[in-house]
């Protein structure tokens, strides 16, 4: 499976790492047409106004858009949770709005600006260590969004079929297994359309 990591600001490689540890193959995307050879696509952290501003600058809001209604699964962190989401408390736009939730940014504030945790999170086996840097809340939900994961009772990991956001950075441990569960949506996206 080739699985794309948004290249245009965040932890692209350790990203690129976490996918060839769980057995995928990982690349830098940082043009609109390197989509296409795409099994599963991966939208960084760093800051969302800034990865959304580039986004429509590069042509890339239409373009992955285009690769969510093929079916093919996209995962957001932190700041790509927020670049995902349908709604963003307090602002009038959102960026890609593909999953239908809305999302607050900075939600845990100063205080708990950053912090680690071994996290349960439905479908995989152990909890994940999970690290949060000024991280973003999933507030509330569709019917048709999967809670996968709570932390102190705020959602902090969902899917919506094909769509998966964590506001957490999964690819800042050793911990490869959420990648490994992206992985196989992208495996299941991939048969369903053989």
């Amino acid at each position: 499976m080739k699985i794309g990591v948004l290249a245009l600001q965040g932890a692209v490689a350790e990203h690129i790492r976490s996918i060839e540890a769980a057995g995928g193959e990982g690349v830098a995307v940082k043009r609109v047409e390197e989509l296409d050879a795409l099994d599963g696509l991966i939208i960084p952290g760093g800051e969302s106004t800034t990865i959304g501003k580039l986004m429509r600058k590069y042509g890339f809001i239409e373009a992955v858009r285009d690769f969510s209604k093929q079916g093919k699964p996209i995962f957001g962190t932190c700041a790509g949770l927020i670049v995902l989401a349908e709604r963003i408390e307090g602002q009038e736009d959102a960026h890609l709005q593909l999953m239908d939730m809305t999302v607050a940014r900075n939600a845990f504030g100063r205080q708990r600006e950053s912090f680690e945790t071994d996290l349960p999170v439905k479908g995989i086996d152990e909890p994940v260590r999970a690290v949060f840097i000024r991280a973003p809340l999933i507030k509330e939900v569709a019917p048709s969004v999967d809670v996968l994961s709570t932390y102190n009772g705020e959602i902090v990991t969902a899917r919506q079929g094909h769509l998966l956001a964590s506001s957490y950075h999964p690819e800042l441990t050793d911990d490869y297994r959420l990648h490994a569960y992206f992985l196989d949506m992208a495996k299941e996206a991939a048969a369903a359309k053989a």
